[in-house]
């Protein structure tokens, strides 16, 4: 799994995808944290993070959507199946390849923590539970969106997909209130007020693993008709 890893990390930084995840990310924690600091006054790491967390929504699937997509596309795919290593291995070692780089990401963040020490004391229980909370949000952005990728060989359809469908989670509670557990970023929203959220945390992992056994299904499926 580990050579898995390190091949998608290295694909990911040998190409521009890396680089324009981080860079937007980074870009709009900027956008959000010069509004809190300058027009809000707010000397509050947390904050920029309700805003940033939406974000997610749109540039996760510059991560996701050529995850399974391109191998189909570019016809390796087959050598996923003949590899030796298992299909659950495969899907592993890319999602967490994935989460490496959010987690380069929010490394990338705390330049914005250091410019508040200057000016006051964030409180650093609240920052690490944030950092915590949205790493927990984006493992569950990061398995849909590997999901999304295994159903299709089009990386723009997957990305699309990806981002319908966290979209539509941020309305669901309004429809009804039995949707609620599916609204990840109202679940997110918890953590940057420095709770940790024991229900939520449970229901994003659930969430993930779930996401995560449907691609390995989706594969599996498609190597035993090859």
């Amino acid at each position: 799994m580990w050579a898995i890893i390190k091949k998608e990390v290295k694909s990911y930084f040998l190409s521009p995808i890396g680089y324009i995840f981080v860079g937007l990310f980074l870009a709009m924690c900027s956008v959000f944290f010069y509004l809190d600091v300058a027009y809000y006054g707010s000397l509050q790491f947390e904050n920029m993070f309700y805003s940033v967390a939406t974000v997610l929504t749109f540039i996760t699937p510059i991560l996701t959507m050529r995850m399974f997509a391109e191998e189909r596309k570019v016809g390796t795919e087959q050598l996923l199946y003949t590899s030796p290593r298992s299909i659950t291995s495969i899907v592993l070692g890319k999602f967490i390849a994935n989460i490496l780089v959010i987690i380069i990401t929010e490394i990338g963040t705390l330049f914005y923590l250091g410019i508040l020490y200057f000016f006051g004391k964030p409180h650093i229980q609240t920052v690490l539970v944030t950092l915590f909370g949205f790493l927990i949000l984006s493992m569950v952005y990061i398995s849909f969106g590997m999901f999304a990728s295994s159903l299709t060989e089009n990386q723009i359809i997957a990305g699309v997909l990806t981002m319908a469908f966290f979209i539509i989670t941020w309305f669901l509670p309004n429809i009804n209130e039995i949707f609620a557990p599916f609204s990840f970023i109202n679940m997110f929203n918890k953590f940057p007020s420095g709770l940790i959220a024991i229900e939520e945390i449970v229901t994003l992992v659930t969430f993930t693993i779930f996401f995560i056994i449907l691609t390995i299904i989706v594969l599996q499926r498609r190597k035993s008709v090859k």
